[in-house]
């Protein structure tokens, strides 16, 4: 099981990433902008990815991978910790990161 900590460490391993609090969650941004997220609960992370990536992963494993409400349009995507592995989620924080450093559309409020 991956845990919060783990999450943070690796985002934070990042070229230029920082942890900032956002509204009582742990995010970790580049250039401003949040790439990641642990909120409550703390079981799970909070990426963005692309579109067709989001689908697929809620089609192969929909208790793994959630779009979240409201923002999942964005391909902002729920991961739970307890059912995935460190190199998938590496690969989905790298994804995230990578998005928004490219200039990933932010969700509008």
């Amino acid at each position: 099981m991956l845990s919060s900590s783990e999450v943070a460490s690796f985002a934070l391993s990042l070229p230029g990433a920082i942890e900032k609090d956002h509204f009582g969650s742990r995010s970790f941004r580049v250039d401003g902008k949040i790439f990641a997220q642990i909120g409550a609960p703390p079981d799970r992370a909070l990426v963005k990815i692309t579109s067709a990536n989001q689908l697929a992963l809620n089609a192969a494993d929909p208790e793994t991978f959630q779009p979240a409400p409201s923002w999942g349009r964005y391909g902002w995507t729920y991961v739970v910790l307890a059912r995935t592995n460190k190199r998938q989620l590496h690969t989905l924080l790298r994804e995230s990161y990578d998005l928004i450093k490219a200039g990933g559309r932010r969700a509008r409020r």
